[in-house]
């Protein structure tokens, strides 16, 4: 992990684990202003320093797998074509404390996810809606659902946003995959931030 990403980390596991800056100092045995730089991007740390860091804060900085990373983040934008939480949520969870990348851009990618699931199961309680509004009114026989042309239309119709909802995940997914591996930002735009 390199700097500013190997510093964002340092202060967020710090505060995480509720150190002050000089108590992390005093566990890897070097100077608070030692850390201060570590965390403002300004200094790469030595070997030692970064396994006293991993020793202090429980999290591996020695592990050195950019390749592993970009695979992990690829698959992890992926996964936004099949809009299936599960899928992020659990690389996530296995991989957080292993790459601020991943934990950065997992939160990205489960919000999106969850975001386009809720706009799923609105477009599917909408098709239930109708059906039971055809029926209710009369329009739908039962026998042949598809026999008034009010109802075919509807048929017709009532799924599109669910194949545009598909349409835009799977560009989203392949942008931000493409985008991940040259070390642009990602960006997912219509997520509700449930993850920060």
């Amino acid at each position: 992990m390199n700097q500013p990403d190997l510093g964002l980390k340092v202060t967020e596991l710090r505060q995480g684990r509720g150190f002050t800056q000089e108590q992390l100092a005093e566990a890897c045995e070097v100077s608070q202003r030692t850390i201060q730089r570590i965390e403002s991007g300004e200094v790469d740390p030595r070997a030692y320093t970064l396994q006293c860091l991993t020793d202090a804060l429980d999290f591996d900085f020695l592990e050195d797998s950019n390749s592993s990373e970009n695979l992990w983040l690829v698959v992890l934008h992926l996964s936004s074509i099949l809009s299936v939480v599960v899928i992020p949520l659990l690389l996530w969870a296995w991989k957080k404390n292993q790459s601020y990348k991943i934990d950065k851009q997992a939160r990205v990618v489960v919000n999106f996810q969850i975001t386009m699931a809720l706009a799923l199961f609105a477009n599917l309680f909408l098709l239930m809606l109708a059906a039971t509004v055809f029926i209710f009114l009369g329009e739908m026989d039962v026998q042949s659902p598809l026999s008034s042309p009010t109802v075919l239309i509807a048929t017709l119709i009532l799924p599109l946003p669910m194949i545009l909802i598909g349409v835009f995940c799977t560009y989203q997914g392949v942008v931000n995959a493409m985008r991940s591996m040259s070390d642009r930002p990602v960006h997912y735009p219509l997520s509700i931030p449930f993850m920060k």
